[in-house]
């Protein structure tokens, strides 16, 4: 009998990606005589741990300027692979649906993911104000409808050993903490001032700060959260991904827009407290076991959420849907 090969498909954002880690591992765990592909951006690798049966395909076709030639190429090298008798298309967009159709003309069977899309636009226009089912039940939900073995326990990794590089600070006498306070669009960001009274506030409490980011731009507007106490440290640029989440997994804390930082330290389990601006935890993103108790946000606006993903410009121009006190988010962390 031939053996059975699964193609994931999940080519962006980190956060999503990241999300699935977790799932694509139990799935490997409990289904040993299937082999997995999992299709996705070059650089998200490292979200992902040695399984004997998972091989991670990295691309980079988001940024190829011939979009079908291109797609028709990775369908080719993919193909080359062997033959898949499953794809599980958990992004649901147009270079997953045609990569999807090629594969479904050689016989492949298809499983897509259910976004809510209807259910999102209801929540946008305030017409539903409920919790929508949660994005990791829905990539769960994939892998079920293709008869694969998935149980409802949560994977979570191990703790990692702290990277050689972090030389500073005593893991044992001191509180960690993790500060991510960049976001893609300016309606997930909490303000830097606000952020540096946080900072300052951590610091004076006695914790180790660490902040994390990516990019050179972020690496300097980073530095004005530093100060002069030596208990705040700028890691941006400092190591590669893989030593960050492993920095990431010896955190006691992490202070998280609604973004990537998030997703990574739910995969160690490690406490996040969330600060949510224009978009919303009912659409089904918060980090999976990450305690509603921990999101901080503005509860008396009714233009939240005024998008999915945060990507319009505020509609009042104000953006006061971050106009949080720094206490707030300070008191939060505390509290454990």
């Amino acid at each position: 009998m031939q053996q059975q090969r699964v193609l994931i498909i999940r080519l962006s954002a980190m956060g999503d990606v990241a999300m699935t880690s977790p799932i694509v591992e139990r799935a490997c765990l409990e289904n040993p005589d299937v082999v997995f592909d999992y299709l996705s951006t070059s650089s998200f690798a490292p979200f992902f741990e040695p399984q004997p049966n998972l091989n991670f395909v990295g691309t980079d076709i988001r940024k190829e300027k011939h979009g079908l030639t291109a797609l028709w190429r990775l369908f080719k090298e993919l193909r080359a692979r062997g033959g898949y008798n499953i794809v599980l298309d958990l992004h649901d967009v147009i270079r997953s649906r045609v990569l999807s159709l090629l594969f479904r003309l050689c016989g492949a069977k298809i499983y897509r993911l259910d976004k809510g899309r209807s259910e999102k636009r209801q929540l946008v226009s305030g017409k539903e104000r409920r919790q929508l089912r949660e994005m990791v039940l829905r990539y769960e939900d994939v892998f079920r409808a293709a008869g694969l073995k998935l149980a409802d326990a949560r994977y979570r990794r191990p703790k990692e050993p702290v990277p050689s590089v972090v030389t500073f600070g005593d893991r044992e006498k001191e509180k960690w903490v993790g500060v991510s306070p960049f976001a893609q669009h300016k309606g997930k960001m909490y303000p830097l001032d606000s952020m540096r009274e946080v900072v300052d506030r951590l610091a004076s409490a006695g914790c180790r700060v660490f902040v994390f980011g990516g990019g050179s731009k972020e690496r300097e507007q980073a530095q004005q959260l530093v100060g002069d106490s030596g208990r705040v440290h700028n890691m941006i640029g400092v190591m590669p991904l893989a030593d960050e989440m492993a920095l990431m997994s010896n955190l006691d804390c992490m202070v998280s827009m609604d973004s990537s930082a998030m997703h990574l330290c739910s995969l160690y389990g490690v406490r996040v407290v969330s600060v949510w601006g224009a978009t919303h935890r009912y659409a089904g993103f918060l980090g999976y076991g990450q305690a509603e108790s921990d999101v901080v946000e503005r509860g008396d606006l009714n233009c939240r959420p005024c998008s999915i993903f945060g990507n319009k410009p505020c509609a009042l121009g104000d953006y006061r849907c971050m106009d949080i006190s720094p206490d707030a988010i300070f008191d939060r962390v505390m509290k454990h």
